[in-house]
């Protein structure tokens, strides 16, 4: 196990690298860094003079390493927006996005595991069939008309939730970096819409995934040997049969989670949510360049992140699997 975290930790490095090295070039060949420091108000000379002193009239190599060892101290550029530390601007937007995102998973989880186990030990019934073709509903509509359609329902039309914002928020810390909704009455109804409509995405396909890994499992040798020896339906459907069930649950989790951070650019905009997705959009529609690389950094760090606990969780889940490489 140790030996496959070094491992797994070295190629996260590796693919950081890699975006990082994108990043960086896109940076480097889009926009105008001493515009956006000091606009169009100095002379050419001066601009030159600017130009030289950043270092960007140095190989490209060279920019790219002091670009890394920057980052590597937390020093992601600066917004031209918010006049700003980029990685300032994202940690104050990303308790929004964290909570949006958690929220969404936690409704995932504890939706689709109970429906997708019931459709596969009853498909015939009423429930099961019911829930087939509302999850093949929810893959066909797009996460910006399912919001929408919330909005008209639960907000114009019945008035019993908010439609846009965060509503009341609380300074976790009292350092203004994390300002939470979740301790607030009014937070957590402002909070249920953008959750549901995040939720949306995935919820249809962990359905769906549960149901056809679980009717596979119920099918195989050791499943009929448990059943032959008499033990108690809850135990083989649950013990025997769902903890196989698991490990591709947990690989397509882990990689669905880093998804909804991208996916809420389209659900905070729509809520008017003020979180990174948010923040990024702005971003591009005023050309900050250094902000939304440093949004793509961070997001790519995020990803690889949990995608290497998702592997590390494998031999949790089955010891079978050698991860390690070992014999």
């Amino acid at each position: 196990m140790f030996a496959f975290i070094i491992r797994r930790s070295i190629q996260a490095v590796l693919v950081m690298l890699v975006i990082s090295l994108v990043g960086f070039s896109i940076k480097n060949n889009m926009g105008d860094p001493v515009r956006d420091l000091v606009g169009e108000r100095v002379t050419p000379q001066e601009r030159a003079q600017i130009a030289q002193k950043l270092g960007l009239n140095d190989p490209f190599l060279i920019q790219y390493g002091r670009f890394v060892k920057n980052a590597l101290h937390g020093d992601l550029g600066t917004s031209f927006i918010y006049r700003k530390p980029t990685l300032e601007v994202i940690l104050k937007h990303a308790p929004a996005t964290i909570e949006l995102v958690l929220g969404a998973a936690l409704i995932v989880v504890f939706v689709s595991l109970p429906l997708g186990i019931y459709s596969a030990l009853k498909p015939r019934s009423l429930i099961s069939r019911f829930t087939m073709g509302f999850s093949t509903l929810g893959v066909s509509v797009p996460v910006f008309l399912t919001a929408i359609m919330f909005i008209y329902l639960f907000a114009v039309t019945w008035h019993v939730l908010p439609s846009y914002g965060r509503g009341e928020t609380i300074d976790l810390f009292g350092n203004g970096y994390w300002q939470t909704g979740l301790l607030t009455i009014d937070g957590l109804k402002h909070l249920i819409l953008p959750c549901i409509s995040l939720a949306s995405i995935m919820l249809p396909l962990f359905i769906r995934l549960i149901r056809s890994e679980m009717m596979e499992v119920l099918e195989t040798e050791y499943i009929k040997y448990a059943w032959a020896k008499g033990l108690s339906p809850m135990r083989i459907w649950l013990v025997h049969a769902f903890k196989n069930t698991l490990l591709p649950v947990v690989t397509v989790f882990g990689v669905q989670v880093g998804i909804m951070f991208a996916f809420t650019i389209l659900t905070e905009t729509v809520f008017q949510w003020q979180g990174m997705g948010f923040m990024f959009l702005d971003a591009v529609q005023r050309a900050d360049i250094s902000l939304w690389i440093a949004y793509l950094v961070v997001v790519a760090a995020v990803f690889v992140f949990v995608n290497t606990v998702v592997d590390i969780l494998y031999g949790f889940i089955n010891p079978t699997i050698r991860i390690a490489g070992t014999k």
